[in-house]
C-alpha cells in the first residue's frame, strides 16, 4: 500500500496524498516528499491532484491543487523554484524562488527554499547532504539519465557545498518500470546491458530500467547503496495512484517530487 496522507472521502476538496520517501522521513529540518494523483480536484484525465502546469488541464484546477498541496505540506508558495523542463542535463544552483525555463534538476543549501520537480514517468531523483545541509531535485527522462544528470548533480553539489557523495542520502521516485517501459534499439544502446530487459512479445522493442539506471550511476558517483532509496511503485501500471503520460497517450496530469532545508520543522507525518 502506498504510505500516504489520509483523505475524507466526504470532503470536497479531498486532501492531496503524497508520499514521505522513508530514507527523509527521520531527516532533521527536512522537507521532502512525492505526491500521488490523489485528492485534490480535477476530472477526466487529469483527476484529480494535477500539478502540471503545461497540461491542458483548467489552470484553476491546477491551481488550486497546488495551494491544496503547499498548505497541506507547509510549503510557503513564496518560496518555491520550479522550470519548464526540456529533458536536458542544465543543473541550477537555485539561491532564490522563480520559475524558470530550461532546467532539470536544482540544487540548493538555501533554508525554507523548496525545489520542485514534476513528473508522469520520468524518474525525480531527491538528494540530501546532511553534514552541509544542501538538498537537490533532478527530473531524470531517458534523455536525462543517458546525459548523466544524476551524476552530474553529484559534482555540483560537491563543488557548491563540499558534499562528500558518500555521505549522501537518495531517493529515486516513482516512474516507469522497466517492465513497462519499451524503447527502441537507438535510445537502448545508450544504456549499460544489464539495465536492458527483453521484448515483452515478439515483434516489440526492448525495455528500458529508468530506475536501474540512475542507481547505478548514483553508486558509481560515490553514493552508498544503503543511502539509495528506490521506490517500489511504478507510474505506468498503479493507474490509481500516478499519472502516466505513456499509459495516457500523453493526455495526464503531472506529479510532483518536492525538496527543501526546513527551518519551520521536518516532514509532514
Amino acid at each position: 500500500m502506498l504510505d500516504t496522507q489520509e483523505t475524507n472521502p466526504s470532503a470536497a476538496p479531498k486532501r492531496p496524498q503524497f508520499r514521505v520517501p522513508e530514507i527523509f522521513r527521520h531527516s532533521h529540518s527536512l522537507l521532502a516528499l512525492e505526491t500521488t494523483r490523489n485528492g485534490g480536484v480535477g476530472t477526466g484525465p487529469y483527476s484529480s491532484l494535477n500539478l502540471g502546469t503545461n497540461t491542458d488541464d483548467n489552470p484553476d484546477s491546477v491551481r488550486r491543487n497546488t495551494e491544496l498541496l503547499f498548505n497541506e505540506a507547509g510549503i510557503d508558495s513564496s518560496r518555491t523554484v520550479r522550470s519548464q523542463q526540456v529533458h536536458g542535463t542544465e543543473i541550477l544552483h537555485a539561491t532564490s524562488p522563480g520559475a524558470l525555463q530550461g532546467y532539470d534538476a536544482f540544487i540548493t543549501d538555501t533554508e525554507n527554499l523548496f525545489l520542485l520537480i514534476a513528473t508522469a514517468d520520468c524518474y525525480p531523483i531527491l538528494l540530501f547532504d546532511p553534514l552541509n545541509r544542501a538538498v537537490a531535485a533532478i527530473h531524470a527522462g531517458w534523455k536525462g539519465t543517458a546525459g548523466h544528470i544524476a551524476p552530474q548533480t553529484v559534482e555540483s553539489m560537491r563543488r557548491a557545498f563540499g558534499t562528500r557523495p558518500e555521505t549522501l542520502l537518495a531517493s529515486i521516485g516513482t516512474g516507469i518500470s522497466g517492465e513497462a517501459y519499451e524503447v527502441s534499439l537507438d535510445v537502448a544502446k545508450q544504456f549499460p546491458a544489464s539495465c536492458i530487459l527483453p521484448p515483452a512479445t515478439k515483434g516489440a522493442g526492448p525495455r528500458l530500467d529508468l530506475g536501474a539506471a540512475n542507481r547505478m550511476q548514483l553508486e558509481e558517483a560515490g553514493v552508498s547503496s544503503a543511502s539509495i532509496e528506490s521506490s517500489p511503485f511504478c507510474s505506468f501500471r498503479d493507474t490509481g495512484s500516478f499519472f502516466s503520460h505513456r499509459r495516457d497517450n500523453g493526455i495526464t496530469g503531472r506529479m510532483l517530487s518536492i525538496i527543501g532545508l526546513n527551518q519551520s520543522g521536518g516532514n509532514p507525518l
